[in-house]
């Protein structure tokens, strides 16, 4: 059951307050969420950052409550500060969203370095130790950002450390020091429009800024038992009616793609992966320590960023949002309809994102949680959603997530798509303009219409439906099962192919995988021409994380 949060006066931060500090803070994002969401403009006008915050928070709180309901149940001694700062931190990194939200995780890192100390490394007096963290805070989100702009939750982060450390030098109490956090923090936020042009241009104060004073509003709050006086974006001029085009004309020609992953990773190769992004695109943030990471990053290659993480650890929990829909939303606008699409291939999740999907890139074996799932609806933005959720193993989480949108108010169908192959044929026909049930219904069919195949190399000797194949053989699989053990890649390929098209056939399919050679795909789109001179056939590179070689016969 969720904590109810019960400020108390408080001379310094204990595991308890901060508790209360997470709830408050995440009930005043959940209030402000759609009025901060009005407001975004900037880094792009895609209308989330309330979301995001909100989403980020949602996580930490969560984390910091299963560290305390773990300790209960443990009858285990209570929660201590240090416990309950890093996992408040901890939750945020593997749960942060968007730019405003990595750096909000970073933010309670840098709170968690201090307050999560031993009592000998802390700094001494009243409020002394408030004042330290939230300094600590600012830098080190000064520090995760690659190119930090005045005007934005970082100005109003520093303006908070400021007047906090000035606060305790006056000997303040940490209630004290928390309320001058607060009121710098407003006072810095009604400062942004005449720093950064995209907000005076809109007329708007920074979002991301905008949660930073609702968190701290709720610092405040646990540590004085008094209720912050204003909403942080109370009286704002909502993006809608505040220049939208002008607001959002400068990110127009930005990069098209936002890709944000978690990865596991050593401090000097997330050094060298810091600059391999910063060449590849912009808006990059990079969180974390102590081997995991959160990476943000705006490009035009969402591969490429992909790639870096692989080269530097062992990313995951990847997600890629298309920008040319989020644009036009930020300016006030929600998409009627959209598509998201889990897929197990980086390629493929660049594919679908072109054509206008919000995609969940997959690893092979790995099952994206309902509440990732749920989150890529949120990020689709629209009234109505088609969910491809791309295998049989994915269809509780999908037909869960489903149904917690529709509790917030999104009409949503899931396709039973069973391979990648099948919502790539879906995704053909899919129709925006249309019904939404005309729509599902033409991509279910699409999709039911389309035979898929898979190769897949054997890892042991195993009994199979096509009988006993040793390790090493390569497997062909149709519609799920078994029907081919051949010795090579081409050779299995085209035996499978003669099997799918043996009851016709008007297009294939093929995606291959990335250690696949061109030549591969030459060979059997000439064995299919050949062979079956009214069928046509188009080739795409599935990416890192594909199977070897798939295949759809529709």
């Amino acid at each position: 059951m969720p904590h109810e949060p019960q400020p108390q006066p408080a001379d310094e931060l204990d595991a308890e307050a901060v508790r209360t500090w997470s709830s408050l803070a995440l009930a005043a994002l959940g209030r402000a969420r759609e009025d901060i969401d009005a407001i975004n403009v900037y880094p792009v006008a895609d209308a989330d950052t309330g979301t995001n915050l909100y989403l980020t928070a949602e996580s930490a709180d969560r984390a910091l409550a299963e560290t305390f309901d773990s300790a209960a149940r443990a009858a285990a001694a209570p929660t201590s500060l240090p416990e309950a700062v890093r996992a408040w931190a901890h939750g945020a990194l593997v749960g942060a969203r968007g730019n405003s939200g990595t750096i909000l995780a970073q933010l309670l890192r840098g709170v968690a370095d201090v307050l999560g100390a031993e009592p000998e490394g802390r700094r001494t007096g009243p409020g002394g130790l408030l004042a330290h963290a939230l300094t600590r805070a600012a830098e080190e989100a000064y520090a995760a950002v690659a190119h930090p702009v005045e005007g934005t939750m970082l100005t109003v982060a520093d303006a908070a450390a400021r007047a906090a450390e000035a606060a305790s030098a006056a000997a303040g109490t940490a209630a004290d020091v928390a309320r001058a956090a607060y009121e710098a923090a407003r006072a810095a936020l009604a400062e942004t429009p005449g720093q950064l042009a995209a907000l005076g241009r809109a007329g708007v104060v920074d979002a991301g800024g905008c949660g930073l004073v609702a968190v701290l509003g709720a610092l405040w709050q646990t540590l004085s038992g008094q209720e912050p006086a204003a909403d942080p974006v109370a009286g704002r001029t909502p993006v809608l009616a505040a220049q939208p085009d002008d607001a959002c004309e400068q990110h127009e020609d930005g990069p098209a793609y936002e890709v944000i992953y978690l990865l596991e990773a050593s401090e000097p190769a997330v050094a060298e992966l810091r600059a391999r992004l910063d060449g590849l695109g912009d808006s990059l943030v990079v969180v974390g320590g102590d081997g995991l990471w959160n990476v943000h990053v705006h490009v035009d290659d969402p591969g490429a960023a992909v790639e870096a993480g692989i080269v530097a650890g062992r990313p995951y929990r990847i997600r890629i949002t298309h920008f040319g829909d989020e644009r036009r939303r930020g300016r006030g606008e929600r998409a009627q309809r959209a598509v998201v699409a889990v897929v197990p291939g980086e390629g493929l999740a660049g594919l679908c994102a072109e054509a206008g999907a919000t995609t969940v890139l997959v690893r092979p074996g790995e099952v994206p949680a309902t509440a990732e799932l749920l989150d890529a609806v949120r990020r689709a933005h629209a009234r109505e959603v088609v969910l491809l959720a791309g295998g049989t193993e994915l269809r509780a989480a999908a037909a869960t997530a489903a149904e917690q949108a529709r509790a917030e108010g999104v009409r949503v169908a899931v396709i039973p798509t069973r391979s990648a192959v099948q919502g790539l044929a879906a995704l053909a026909v899919h129709d925006p303009d249309g019904s939404f049930d005309e729509d599902v219904v033409a991509m279910t069919a699409a999709a039911g219409a389309t035979r898929y195949g898979e190769l897949a190399v054997a890892e042991r000797q195993s009994f199979t439906s096509a009988g006993i194949c040793q390790a090493g053989d390569v497997l062909g699989l149709i519609d799920g099962d078994v029907a081919v053990i051949g010795a090579g890649l081409t050779e299995t390929a085209e035996a499978v192919l003669d099997r799918m098209l043996g009851s016709g056939g008007e297009l294939v399919t093929l995606v291959l995988g990335p250690e696949v050679p061109d030549a591969v795909a030459e060979r059997l789109e000439a064995y299919v021409q050949h062979g079956h001179l009214a069928v046509d056939t188009v080739t795409y590179r599935g990416g890192r994380y594909s199977a070897p070689l798939l295949i759809g016969v529709e």
